[in-house]
């Protein structure tokens, strides 16, 4: 009797739990739904007060012909957020595809500060997304988990302050996946979003609210983070354009929301995404700020230099079309053989070169790396909450015991590739391990004297729940995230029929079940401005 009432106590426990998380996340849908109309009724306000708004004339501008006329006054703010928010675009976009969580109702208090300011800022009027984790005042960074909501955060970020003190204008934060360590888009509060150019693909992550939104149109600019490819997946899935800095460029700043072990070694890095490479640089100029030096001292000050990227000096590019780690598929192959060739015929000298040792950095530095304590750190994160089902593949293999992982590594390594992404190894990476590769990287880039890499990202875009089977094809991103080197994604083509008759007879390299199942420009560390060049003129011949 007692072991039975033991049991039943037990039983009603884990139920009250389960129903006290149930209770929270739809807490979360329904201030989230709050939010979205009480953005929907200013937009509607704004419409009826002012019916000779070109909304569509607002939403055709690049961000450089916006941020010209907010500057000259030919547009005003009101009409550029206002057009933003209405029902035309964000709010009709995130019914589509689910990418907005949340209204940043502060967006129409700054307007009118914004008024009042005799100094217009580099983003004077520039409506903004942010990304769920980043912090706004007022409002939650929940990434993906029941355990954060509710904590409203009581200052903004140093991102979002030095966006705001050049006119930008935050007005909502996009949706991520749980614990942003999968490159899908999906949690258990707001659920998948979608892509927009294909709801049956996902936008990629962790950022993917952001690729969502701005390939959607809802959105000309926003503000994403990298880990092993988070800006430049979804910048590749929605046919965007995407940089992910040197770390210290743009400091990430952990918050309340990390799951990773606090002493692992590899750089976080915060960036824009936009629909051309203009709009990241103007977005990186604005950021490169006298505020931005001033409110993170460990930020070096240095601004964007705009001779070099305005430059029109030939380059000398190196190249590879797969990284011998995960074979390309054939859309990614195409893309690098056509984008070389009209580099070429522009007058710029093109190098092959490959990736020293990639088989050690991916299963060594990388997956050492970001899961240092064997996964433990994120595995803890997760007491007391639910796990998306598009996460459980991995979260699963990360909860096994040690022992278990171990013996694991040892079947599994002649018979999988990648079995350090199964099992997650547990081993300390030591900082002079990542010193001596990325020294052994630049010898060889010296050598070849190269100005810039031209290398494939990640592409096409997956089905819903192939991201988190898939953590080794990262290899093409993360790569960047070990050297801590800037890295942009320039969209150069679309999939064709032939890609996909290609594709039926992919096997990988290895043949292994990780390759069944299924343009990025690098520069030196500190030389954003030549990255950005770089994709500028990769932007220039392939449009």
């Amino acid at each position: 009797a007692l072991l039975c009432s033991s049991a039943a106590a037990v039983v009603l426990l884990k139920w009250l739990g389960r129903r006290q998380i149930q209770q929270k996340m739809e807490e979360a849908r329904r201030m989230r739904d709050l939010a979205l109309e009480r953005m929907e009724k200013a937009a509607c306000r704004f419409k009826q007060e002012n019916p000779g708004t070109q909304t569509a004339h607002v939403l055709s501008l690049t961000m450089a012909e916006l941020a010209e006329k907010l500057k000259e006054g030919s547009l005003s703010p009101e009409s550029v957020l206002y057009s933003y928010m209405g029902k035309v675009k964000a709010l009709e976009v995130t019914r589509e595809v689910n990418c907005v969580i949340d209204f940043i109702h502060g967006c129409e208090d700054q307007l009118q500060k914004l008024k009042k300011q005799k100094e217009k800022g580099l983003l004077y009027g520039i409506p903004i997304s942010i990304k769920d984790h980043i912090d706004c005042k007022g409002h939650i960074s929940s990434g993906g988990m029941v355990k954060f909501l509710g904590q409203m955060k009581e200052e903004d970020s140093v991102i979002v302050q030095v966006l705001k003190s050049q006119g930008a204008i935050p007005f909502v934060k996009t949706n991520i996946p749980q614990t942003m360590i999968n490159y899908d888009c999906s949690n258990p509060i707001f659920g998948q979003t979608l892509n927009p150019l294909n709801h049956q693909k996902s936008p990629g992550g962790s950022s993917g609210g952001e690729g969502a939104l701005i390939a959607g149109g809802g959105s000309i600019l926003g503000i994403g983070s990298d880990v092993a490819g988070s800006i430049r997946l979804p910048s590749s899935f929605c046919g965007l354009c995407g940089l992910k800095p040197t770390g210290n460029r743009i400091r990430y700043i952990p918050a309340s929301v990390l799951f990773f072990h606090p002493l692992w070694r590899l750089q976080r890095m915060m960036g824009p995404m936009a629909r051309d490479v203009d709009s990241l640089a103007l977005c990186m100029k604005a950021l490169l700020c006298e505020e931005m030096f001033r409110l993170d001292p460990t930020v070096p000050p240095i601004p964007f230099d705009e001779e070099v990227y305005t430059s029109s000096k030939p380059l000398r590019i190196g190249y590879y079309e797969g990284d011998g780690y995960f074979q390309p598929s054939p859309s990614m192959k195409r893309a690098i053989q056509q984008t070389r060739k009209l580099l070429q015929d522009a007058g710029h000298t093109l190098v092959p070169f490959a990736p020293p040792k990639i088989d050690y950095m991916v299963d060594e530095l990388f997956t050492r790396g970001i899961f240092s304590d064997g996964a433990a750190h994120l595995v803890d994160c997760f007491k007391g909450d639910i796990v998306d089902p598009n996460l459980k593949s991995q979260f699963n293999t990360y909860r096994l015991p040690a022992l278990v992982k171990r013996i694991l590594a040892i079947v599994l390594k002649p018979i999988v590739s990648v079995w350090t992404c199964l099992v997650c190894v547990i081993g300390n990476l030591q900082g002079g391990e990542i010193s001596v590769y990325r020294t052994e990287f630049i010898a060889k880039w010296r050598k070849l004297r190269l100005d810039v890499i031209l290398c494939p990202v990640l592409g096409p875009a997956f089905n819903h729940g192939y991201a988190g089977k898939l953590f080794a094809a990262t290899s093409y991103t993360n790569l960047y995230n070990i050297l801590n080197f800037p890295a942009g994604v320039v969209p150069v083509s679309t999939v064709t029929r032939a890609d996909e008759e290609e594709l039926k007879h992919y096997r990988g390299h290895y043949g292994d079940p990780w390759d069944k199942r299924l343009k990025e420009c690098v520069a030196l560390p500190w030389q954003e401005e030549l990255c950005l060049r770089f994709m500028k003129e990769v932007e220039t011949l392939t449009h």
